[in-house]
């Protein structure tokens, strides 16, 4: 099986167009297809289904689609393994990280990565807990950083905790006080990140026994404080997320006092290649501050 007919359909069926995968690849979009069409000869099934807006997964490509991704990333291993053996170390590290993280805390981490090792691609993309987790379950992403929940079925580094706050209006009742009672989001309009379900806010609140009265959802946190400000509502969120934006709102701890973990996620760091292995010493020696 040609690794390049595999990526050729990995990439289309990821992006929903021969088009999208053709720039990926640097081919033209009927050298894609003529690649997918090989790969469909050669299994005997059909894998896309093309339409005029694009191609879709038929029942048969999602079923050989992780088997794909994970054969094309053991022939990257065996060329990164090779590599190291040379004494080089190339291949590409693909990173899944909260927006707060990937703006806080990557950044310098991957200029003295890049700086050492300017051969190895990194690939960074940015999500919610649930977008994260999903990218280490289908193998596009190598590691996650993210925070720490139950079930966490990933080999799992703390990095540091982040404390919760009370997002208010600044004509809030609470906006001059020490904290915010939990108890409040009972009767306060809440409105509720991250696709209606913020993990690390639901999991706070099923912990302390109390139903949120939420008015509004949103995806983005930065949508979640431009409605604070404008006095739609409050909300919970860890004090990094709230580092990002510069919004004229009243941030408080929470009672009782909550914390999440942030931390660091891979699959396997065994199975995991020389480059991501690499790439984690790096972060968890600049940025782990707890054991």
């Amino acid at each position: 099986m040609e690794s390049a007919r595999c990526k050729a359909f990995m990439y289309a069926a990821d992006t929903g167009s021969f088009t999208k995968a053709a720039e990926r690849l640097n081919y033209t979009p009927s050298g894609v297809s003529q690649l997918v069409g090989a790969l469909e000869n050669e299994t005997g099934l059909t894998l896309l289904r093309r339409t005029r807006k694009g191609v879709t997964l038929t029942p048969d490509g999602e079923i050989l689609l992780p088997a794909v991704r994970e054969f094309l990333e053991k022939e990257n291993r065996i060329y990164e393994l090779a590599a190291e053996v040379k004494g080089l170390l190339v291949g590409s590290v693909t990173i899944a990280a909260y927006s707060s993280i990937s703006t806080h805390w990557l950044p310098e981490v991957i200029r003295d990565f890049e700086q050492d090792y300017p051969q190895i691609e990194i690939r960074l993309m940015e999500g919610i807990r649930q977008e994260v987790t999903r990218w280490l379950d289908e193998k596009k992403a190598d590691i996650g950083f993210l925070s720490y929940q139950e079930p966490m079925p990933y080999e799992w580094t703390p990095l540091d905790y982040d404390e919760m706050l009370a997002v208010l209006p600044k004509d809030h009742p609470y906006a001059s006080k020490e904290s915010y009672p939990l108890i409040n989001c009972e009767t306060d309009s809440f409105i509720m990140p991250a696709l209606g379900r913020d993990d690390d806010v639901v999991s706070l609140f099923e912990r302390n026994g109390i139903k949120l009265n939420i008015h509004f959802t949103t995806l983005e946190n930065f949508a979640t404080m431009a409605m604070i400000e404008k006095g739609l509502g409050m909300s919970v969120m860890n004090n990094l997320i709230t580092e990002k934006w510069n919004c004229d709102v009243v941030k408080i701890p929470v009672d009782p006092p909550s914390r999440i973990t942030l931390g660091l996620a891979v699959p396997s760091y065994k199975q995991a290649s020389p480059a991501v292995k690499r790439f984690i010493k790096y972060a968890v020696e600049r940025l782990k501050k707890i054991e």
